[in-house]
């Protein structure tokens, strides 16, 4: 009988424990929710007003909702400025996005990663004036600086794996993949810096593509393509 109370109290405390991870989970999710939501208000009105004029007070209205529940998940402007930036550095990730077909096909993989970065698609994940505000903070705050640090260099990372995985499948021949993948992010990075001053669409497109075919020549590629 004793043996039999004991098991049901276990029973009893995992019943419990594991109802109180429920909560805990479920609370979590609605703060990691709620925090999504107000990061993209606070974009909203970054990207109307520019940074410098966004504000936990215009991020609420924009919601509605008050100012004191945006404190209670930021509690400053400066901790949204940093949830910001790392909403938009989860957005470069997103480059590297590929189709499920091209899972076995590095050499595709890598097409459609060239083809995403040089493309309106890569241009629109986020607003420039928003990001390079927000890039602009590197000089001046040390944290920014780190996360932007680690986060481009795994995109730099993940694409010098990407085409030594080509090399080593014979439809590629780099030979230095880290500094290739390096002198095509220099390419990017420039490209769109100059490009947010072009407003004549035909004249952007253009620019766009030349970049895009230095890029491929880094590759040892032409816009054909690569070798089979």
């Amino acid at each position: 009988m004793l043996n039999f109370v004991l098991l049901n109290d276990h029973s009893t405390n995992t019943y419990l424990c594991n109802k109180r991870a429920q909560v805990f989970m479920g609370r979590k999710s609605i703060k990691a929710s709620r925090q999504k939501e107000i990061i993209e208000a606070f974009y909203k009105v970054a990207k109307k007003e520019g940074l410098e004029n966004a504000s936990i007070a215009k991020t609420a209205t924009l919601i509605h909702i008050n100012p004191s529940l945006v404190i209670h998940y930021f509690n400053t402007k400066e901790a949204l400025v940093y949830g910001l930036i790392e909403y938009i550095l989860d957005k470069y990730v997103l480059i590297f996005k590929t189709p499920p077909a091209y899972q076995h096909d590095p050499g595709k993989r890598l097409l459609h990663i060239i083809d995403n970065i040089f493309s309106h698609k890569w241009n629109t994940l986020f607003d420039d004036s928003v990001a390079y505000s927000c890039y602009a903070l590197v000089f001046r705050d040390k944290k920014v600086k780190e996360k932007y640090k680690v986060v481009l260099d795994s995109l730099h990372t993940n694409l010098k794996n990407i085409i030594e995985e080509c090399n080593e499948r014979g439809v590629l021949s780099v030979a230095n993949p880290a500094l290739t993948a390096d002198i095509i992010f220099v390419i990017v990075d420039g490209a769109y810096y100059y490009l947010s001053l072009v407003k004549n669409k035909k004249e952007y497109q253009q620019k766009l593509a030349s970049y895009k075919q230095q890029a491929l020549l880094q590759l040892n590629l032409s816009s054909s393509g690569l070798k089979r």
